[in-house]
């Protein structure tokens, strides 16, 4: 992975509930960890993420999504509280709650409207990831942001958001602009917004397309209030000319992405 400093340029489950619960705190206990004792090392992350704790269609993705590079990226640490934006189905949210450990919390948000579309493919899908307390640090969220009754402003280290920006901005570019400042102010000063997106280019039908320029997301970050601090070419992929639907077969969890660290000034 190469990131590059940017400061100042602007299925069902096949284990039983308990033994997922058992098996996640097995693989979090006893973390490689930096000097300080807090930052995971990316290899024991791998690791810890590859235990069977995780349902297989999750890791079967992991080639793809590169869970364990974003969560060194973005600085993801044990006992911290993150939230896993617009988590849809979850599997952000199940990464999110290895990372952080048993002592750490991972809100799962969802809006209402999202978990209605498609006969509810994504409340059933969530509901089977959490049902019997699989994840015991995970708080599901069923509204709207800001959500404040249940996420208090000022309360989270590291806000994810995994290719859903693109949305809400083609939507309305003002609510994309609320949607950024909205987890600005989520988070705790010195605070990391990451932010995941299929590419797009100027001029396109990004919509249609569910894309957006990288310069968007920057400037709507920045505009919230945001230091642009980094970026990674960890989901990058030179074979998408950013023209075809991300859906398209050809395509499909192999899109060119971009991958922004964004910090909340302290």
């Amino acid at each position: 992975m190469r990131a590059t400093n940017l400061r100042g340029r602007g299925s069902r489950w096949l284990l039983s509930a308990a033994a997922c619960t058992t098996l996640i705190l097995a693989a979090t206990a006893g973390q490689p960890a930096d000097a300080a004792g807090k930052a995971w090392k990316p290899a024991a992350l791998e690791k810890a993420l590859a235990n069977p704790s995780r349902p297989q269609a999750d890791r079967d993705r992991d080639a793809d999504r590169k869970p364990a590079q974003l969560m060194t990226f973005f600085g993801v640490e044990p006992g911290m509280t993150v939230v896993d934006i617009i988590a849809a189905g979850g599997y952000m949210t199940d990464v999110l709650a290895v990372a952080v450990g048993p002592k750490g919390k991972v809100y799962s948000q969802n809006p209402p409207v999202l978990l209605k579309m498609r006969d509810g493919i994504y409340d059933k899908e969530i509901t089977e990831r959490l049902a019997k307390n699989r994840l015991p640090n995970v708080v599901r969220v069923d509204a709207d942001l800001p959500a404040t009754a249940e996420i208090p402003p000022g309360s989270v280290d590291v806000a994810v958001t995994a290719m859903n920006f693109h949305d809400v901005y083609n939507r309305d570019p003002a609510q994309g602009q609320a949607f950024m400042k909205t987890v600005f102010t989520m988070l705790k000063p010195g605070g990391v917004f990451g932010v995941t997106d299929h590419v797009g280019t100027d001029g396109a039908d990004n919509a249609k397309l569910h894309r957006i320029p990288k310069h968007i997301a920057v400037e709507s970050a920045k505009t919230a209030g945001f230091v642009v601090e980094a970026e990674s070419d960890v989901l990058a992929h030179s074979g998408d000319d950013h023209t075809k639907v991300v859906f398209d077969p050809t395509l499909r969890g192999k899109t060119d992405q971009f991958t922004l660290r964004l910090r909340k000034p302290k």
